[in-house]
């Protein structure tokens, strides 16, 4: 088995419809540059309230990748 150093990235994702779909579209847009993605770990969630009801979901999270050989 070959030993491997990894790298953490934060990112911030964001959705109206749900801390899930926030989870989802950070994990889809940070695939598009990192490769090698093993693991997520959420950091903080935030909102935005409108009008008394929860109007827009913030997640953030800290990616984990293997760097390359």
């Amino acid at each position: 088995m070959t030993d491997h150093v990894y790298k953490t990235v934060e990112v911030v994702g964001s959705s109206s419809e749900g801390i899930t779909q926030a989870i989802t579209n950070a994990i889809a847009k940070a695939s598009q540059s990192l490769r090698h993605m093993g693991w997520f770990e959420v950091e903080q969630v935030r909102g935005m309230i409108d009008e008394g009801k929860v109007g827009h979901y913030q997640v953030t999270l800290k990616i984990g990748f293997r760097l390359e050989d």
